[in-house]
């Protein structure tokens, strides 16, 4: 590892290390690069000290020796020779360090965008309970925030890191080469400055942590406010929202002043102590020059520019420090998600082809973060090509069926089977793509209603988006938009009402074309007549397909080839629409109900 702070640090930033192996040529390269350009800037001090060196020779000389042409000729093309191998040193190390930071800040970019993909995916395959227990501002922040604090660290952090620790190394060693008491009053200060780094970490460390915190709850909240920016307008509640955010944000300001503070302490305090170092030369090496332990004052030139190529490398272990311990608060937050186990995980890498015959055999199921069964020991069977209506009230698990369908849980008891396989032992993925789901809540992405559409079929052609429009009953509603089809939508397809949310759901649905469909309660937003034209297509549609329809409307399930009725998680009815209609219970009290609602209509 690059870098070794304490064992937290380490413990945290190792989960990086993959990535210094995947790059390792690059960061080799870099290393090797940084080395060779420290020999080459640092060779610089080398031949000042000589020029001073030469001019202090010619100044000792007679009045004789200096008018003569020769002499002066000798000493003139010396300087001339240093000046250029000055010039030629810096060149070269200048291109050198390019291609150091060339290598070093490209790498890091390279770990940013692998990090961020990770983290994505491992967002993408966590369960649908996870995002209950988590917001989404705090999410986007760390795969924004957190992340680009990472590349930090394996970027400018670990580049700088290895300038430092090379310059010092050789550095200190052409000192002690030229005088080794004078370098040891030189590095006098360091063990102040390392204590002083070691004091002031700890609590950048402390100070980072609490600040990425505040700053995911002005995400989170920001967010919220955002999504629910209708309901807050429609209750007057700006100014009440204004204050709550006001005082969030005055919160998140005084924790990142909180770290600035002691962040601005690095600087000066850094300067201050090369300062010191740069007059511990000079009062030093004066006293041994005047002793005659140096022989050139070049020497002490040398030292001071010397001291001086230090003062970028030891000012910046404290902004590499701070760097460093903000780098492990948030990769400390993203192993948090990193090493979550998804609960639904593909247990079959193998191809898995679906009929749709579903079966429920005893099945509960229990929601773990509130502990309440949702349904308890639900059986029934449907073949391929038959439809099943679900009806219940609100709250009797409805909603639940159709998740254990698509896997997004996993049965507490019981088994499902599809085409008699256990649904566990099918590849999640072909088993998903095999599902066309319409939720109640359509969730519509912010894009034009002709790629919301082909969502459910990324190869659609414009044919087949317009013939599955008609069967969802809002082709004519597209076509009175200005731009029709190529209408871009607001967030969460704010454009739209709730009934053409929910139709344009149903055609995204219906141009995947799966064997299985599942509707949970989708046309609880139209209205009767419209309801009917799209349960008419739809019948023609699923007649090849095993479709699966949750409702509270009567008119949406009395088609179905079977019905079931669930209250508080359990089956309480279960029959044809004839079959029902004619025994006492909910059916048939819901259906004569809706059929007197009908009439007054």
């Amino acid at each position: 590892m690059p870098l070794k702070k304490s064992n937290t640090t380490m413990k945290e930033l190792g989960y990086l290390n993959k990535y210094f192996v995947k790059y390792k040529f690059s960061f080799l390269l870099g290393i090797v690069t940084t080395i060779i350009a420290q020999f080459f800037s640092l060779y610089t001090p080398k031949l000042i000290s000589e020029s001073l060196g030469a001019i202090e020779q010619f100044d000792k000389l007679s009045d004789a020796k200096k008018a003569s042409e020769t002499v002066l000729s000798h000493f003139k093309g010396e300087l001339v020779t240093n000046i250029l191998l000055i010039i030629g040193t810096t060149i070269i190390a200048g291109f050198l360090t390019f291609l150091m930071r060339q290598t070093l800040i490209v790498m890091s970019r390279h770990i940013e965008f692998d990090l961020k993909n990770e983290v994505f995916r491992q967002y993408e395959n966590l369960s649908q309970q996870f995002y209950k227990q988590n917001r989404t501002g705090d999410l986007m922040n760390r795969i924004s925030e957190d992340v680009s604090k990472v590349r930090m660290y394996v970027g400018p952090a670990v580049m700088y890191t290895i300038n430092t620790f090379i310059r010092f190394a050789i550095v200190i060693a052409y000192m002690y080469n030229v005088s080794p008491r004078l370098t040891l009053y030189t590095l006098l200060p360091l063990p102040i400055l390392s204590y002083t780094i070691f004091k002031l970490s700890s609590e950048i460390n402390k100070r980072s942590t609490i600040f990425q915190q505040y700053l995911s709850k002005v995400s989170s909240f920001s967010q919220e406010i955002f999504s629910g920016i209708r309901v807050i307008k429609a209750y007057s509640l700006e100014n009440q929202h204004q204050n709550n955010m006001i005082d969030l944000a005055d919160e998140s300001k005084n924790k990142s002043l909180d770290l600035a503070r002691v962040q601005s302490l690095f600087g000066p305090l850094m300067m201050a102590l090369i300062g010191v170092s740069n007059l511990v030369v000079i009062y030093f090496g004066g006293m041994m020059y005047m002793e005659g332990t140096i022989k050139s004052i070049g020497t002490i030139a040398e030292f001071i520019l010397y001291v001086n190529m230090l003062t970028w490398p030891v000012a910046s272990l404290g902004w590499v420090s701070s760097m460093v311990q903000e780098a492990e608060a948030s990769q400390k937050r993203l192993n948090e998600f990193l090493k979550i186990e998804p609960e639904i995980k593909n247990t079959n890498p193998n191809h898995s082809t679906v009929e749709g015959s579903i079966a429920f055999n005893n099945v509960s199921y229990t929601y773990e973060d509130t502990n309440i069964k949702a349904i308890q020991n639900i059986s029934f069977s449907v073949k391929k090509g038959q439809t099943l209506a679900i009806l219940g009230k609100t709250g009797a698990g409805k909603s639940t069926i159709l998740s254990l369908i698509s896997r997004l849980h996993d049965v507490t008891e019981g088994e499902i089977t599809v085409d008699g396989t256990p649904i566990s032992q099918l590849n999640l993925y072909d088993l998903r793509n095999s599902i066309g789901i319409v939720p109640q809540d359509a969730f519509l992405f912010s894009d034009s209603i002709k790629n919301n559409i082909k969502f459910g079929n990324e190869e659609a052609t414009d044919e087949a988006i317009e013939s599955a429009a008609k069967s969802a009953v809002v082709h004519d509603n597209i076509l009175g938009f200005n731009k029709k089809y190529d209408t871009i939508l607001g967030e969460r397809g704010i454009t739209l009402s709730g009934g053409q949310k929910q139709r344009v759901s149903i055609a995204r649905a219906i141009i995947k074309n799966p064997p299985i469909l599942l509707f949970d309660d989708c046309l609880s937003a139209v209205d009767t007549e419209t309801e009917e034209a799209i349960l008419n297509n739809l019948f023609e549609i699923c007649k090849d397909k095993t479709t699966i329809i949750v409702s509270h409307r009567v008119s949406s399930a009395k088609n179905a080839d079977q019905i079931i009725i669930i209250d508080e998680g359990k089956i309480i009815q279960q029959g044809s629409h004839n079959q029902l209609i004619n025994e006492e219970g909910y059916y048939a009290d819901l259906y004569l109900k809706q059929l007197s609602e009908k009439e007054l209509l």
